[in-house]
């Protein structure tokens, strides 16, 4: 039996981790007859059934390229591919009573209007304090505790968004709502809509960047552009960018994902000369376009001191409910921080044409 593992990025915009897991199994000449369920168990070290079971329901194990349910039995020569909605983690998960903006919540699903400055999952140097220690506690409120199996933090999430970014996500109350949704992400065929200030003007209202992404070589801590072929681990990803409001040094524009790739966003307009306005990381944290003028640069750092983030607002989410089969609409207001900023550009522009 030969079987490869291949983690895959998942959510956009999210801090770097994977959310997804791809195996793939060639069944030997002899295997015997054998329930699937019970024959991928065997084969993926500390993986349940029910976990196995709630990928079979979203079509998330395939049997030579089609869907089968877990009852089904294995053949020789088989061709098994699995995705499993979420990855094991090592570390205890602590519940922590930590105020959350529920949007929206029923016996599957809740969505959340993340603030910016909260760590989505427990990770290094994040071990308490983020928006998983906040939800395991909302869960055991209602007594849900039960249904994170072996302290997984996927057992909530199907996908994140960065530490400094705010807006909406949406989380798992169950398994078989995690794989169901987790397919929908992984197909690309949610709803994502972004609003992100970033540095410079552009020559066309709207445009698509389309390219490979992966960790940088250089800087494990963040992500790069590739060319197809110059890095095996790249995956593709495609941002849609329409402008919204022109400010002269710097342009309001929504961004619509394609794909969902770790820092996608940022990546994306640093990769075509629009930094991100403050995103540290990927060179907007300093003055990229403007004049030399004094009161220029203060006004700009005191923009810095309001808004101490990369400017990027998840704004808009859609998915198709995993119980109802309901399509799914949120929306999110800018929060007062980035709206603050984008009202001081826009008087600024104003009173310069006035001068």
């Amino acid at each position: 039996m030969d079987a490869e593992n291949d983690k895959l990025i998942g959510n956009g915009a999210e801090e770097p981790g994977e959310m997804y897991e791809h195996f793939h199994f060639n069944v030997d000449k002899g295997q015997t007859p054998l329930r699937i369920d019970r024959f991928v168990t065997n084969r993926i070290e500390n993986a349940s059934r029910n976990r196995i079971q709630a990928a079979a329901n979203a079509d998330f194990i395939l049997v030579n390229g089609e869907p089968v349910k877990s009852s089904y039995r294995v053949k020789p020569l088989d061709d098994i591919s699995i995705v499993m909605p979420f990855r094991r983690r090592g570390m205890e998960l602590v519940a922590e009573n930590i105020p959350l903006n529920i949007v929206y919540e029923d016996d599957d699903v809740i969505v959340v209007d993340k603030e910016a400055g909260m760590v989505v999952h427990p990770g290094h140097g994040n071990y308490c304090g983020t928006l998983v220690n906040a939800l395991l506690y909302h869960l055991e409120q209602q007594g849900k505790h039960a249904l994170i199996e072996d302290d997984e933090t996927g057992g909530l999430l199907v996908h994140r968004i960065d530490k400094n970014t705010s807006g909406l996500l949406v989380v798992a109350k169950n398994l078989t709502a995690n794989a169901k949704l987790a397919k929908q992400f992984f197909y690309h065929s949610t709803k994502r809509k972004y609003i992100a200030l970033v540095w410079g003007s552009f020559d066309e209202k709207e445009g698509t960047v389309d390219t490979f992404m992966g960790r940088s070589l250089q800087d494990r801590m963040k992500m790069a552009v590739f060319k197809e072929n110059e890095n095996e681990n790249a995956k593709h990803a495609i941002t849609h960018y329409r402008v919204i409001e022109e400010f002269g040094y710097v342009t309001l524009i929504e961004c619509r994902l394609e794909t969902g790739r770790t820092h996608q966003i940022r990546v994306h307009m640093s990769y075509i000369g629009h930094p991100l306005f403050n995103d540290e990381r990927y060179g907007g944290d300093i003055i990229l376009r403007g004049t030399t003028f004094s009161k220029y640069k203060q006004f700009v750092e005191n923009c810095f001191a309001i808004l101490p983030r990369q400017a990027l607002h998840a704004a808009l989410l859609g998915f198709r409910h995993p119980a109802t089969d309901r399509d799914m609409i949120f929306e999110s207001k800018l929060p007062a921080d980035l709206e603050t900023v984008i009202e001081r550009w826009r008087n600024y522009v104003k009173n310069r044409t006035n001068d």
